[in-house]
């Protein structure tokens, strides 16, 4: 069985710290984690506003020192699949939140599954999307 690559959204984050079995699978099966700068800025003005912010800090930066996980940076060929897929989704008349458009700009650039318990995402051509083991789940 072999696991795919994965791009995690900020609800699979909180799906898989609050103990889903779900997510924790995923995420303890995945070869590679990629986590965009679009999530993790979520993560931490989510954590600014709340009151466990010292405690959701120091187990995300945990969670980052794995060496199956690294953060995308944003870069000029993420903006070309941004725009192109804000297009299409313009013109299918299916918007999606603008920080969705940059982690499915960056799932498209990096060829990663969008780990997401977003629908929306499904609307964009071109990626992949899955909240249990079996949508991480390739053929070997």
């Amino acid at each position: 069985m072999a696991v795919e690559n994965i791009l995690i959204d900020t609800n699979a984050y909180a799906s898989f710290k609050r103990g889903d079995m779900a997510s924790v699978e995923i995420i303890r099966s995945s070869p590679f984690i990629g986590i965009n700068s679009t999530v993790l800025g979520e993560l931490l003005s989510g954590f600014a506003v709340g009151n466990r912010e010292s405690l959701n800090r120091g187990e995300l930066e945990k969670f980052l020192q794995s060496s199956r996980v690294k953060i995308i940076a944003v870069d000029h060929e993420t903006a070309e699949h941004y725009a192109h897929i804000y297009k299409e989704l313009r013109q299918k008349g299916k918007p999606i939140p603008t920080n969705d458009l940059w982690i499915a700009a960056t799932a498209v650039q990096y060829k990663l599954t969008v780990f997401t318990f977003d629908e929306h995402f499904k609307a964009v051509s071109g990626i992949r999307t899955g909240n249990r083991l079996a949508d991480f789940v390739s053929g070997v």
